[in-house]
C-alpha cells in the first residue's frame, strides 16, 4: 500500500513528530510504501532551491500515486499545503485518515466551556475549517491519537 503523508514540515518540531510517526508506521508495517515528503530532498532541502511548480508537481503526482493519505491536522490552522492535497486526494478518491491530536477540543460536556460560548471572543475549543473536515470524513476518518491512527492503517492494509 502506497501513503502519502502530509504534514507541515518547516519546524523542527513538525520535522521529527512526521519522523516519528512514520518511523512508527514503517516498524508495525514494513510492507508500507510511505511517501514522507521531508524526505524528498529535491524538492525540501530548503538551503536549495524548488520552484512552485516543482513542488507541485513532485508532490501532486505521489498524492494521485498513493492508496491512502494520512494528514495531520494540528496547528493554529490547517497546513495550507496539507488542505491543498487533501482536496487532490478527495477529487480522487483516494482515503484520507486525519489526524487530529489538539487537546482544545476536549470538554464538550463542561458546561463552564459551552456557556462561555454565548460570551464574545471567549471560545475555549479549536475550530478546524468544516470543509476540509468534510472531505476527509466523506471519504475516510478522523483519529484523535496515532495509535488509533497506526491501527486504522494497518486495518486498511490487510
Amino acid at each position: 500500500m502506497k501513503i502519502y503523508f502530509a504534514n507541515a514540515l518547516f519546524s523542527e518540531a513538525d520535522f521529527a513528530f512526521n519522523a516519528q510517526l512514520v518511523e512508527k508506521l514503517r516498524k508495525a508495517a514494513p510492507s508500507l510504501d510511505i511517501y514522507l515528503p521531508q524526505e524528498n530532498a529535491s524538492i525540501n532541502d530548503k538551503n536549495a532551491y524548488a520552484d512552485s511548480k516543482m513542488i507541485a508537481q513532485a508532490d501532486t503526482e505521489k498524492v494521485l500515486a498513493a492508496d491512502l493519505m494520512i494528514a495531520v491536522l494540528d496547528g493554529p490552522t490547517i497546513d495550507v499545503g496539507v488542505a491543498t492535497e487533501i482536496g487532490v486526494a478527495y477529487a480522487k478518491h483516494i482515503p484520507i485518515l486525519g489526524l487530529y491530536t489538539d487537546s482544545r477540543r476536549l470538554g464538550a460536556t463542561n458546561q463552564q466551556k459551552l456557556a462561555a460560548l454565548q460570551d464574545v471572543a471567549e471560545n475555549q475549543f479549536h475550530y478546524l475549517n468544516l470543509y476540509t473536515i468534510g472531505l476527509i470524513k466523506l471519504n475516510g476518518a478522523v483519529f484523535t491519537n496515532s495509535a488509533d491512527l497506526i491501527q486504522a492503517v494497518l486495518k486498511r492494509a490487510q
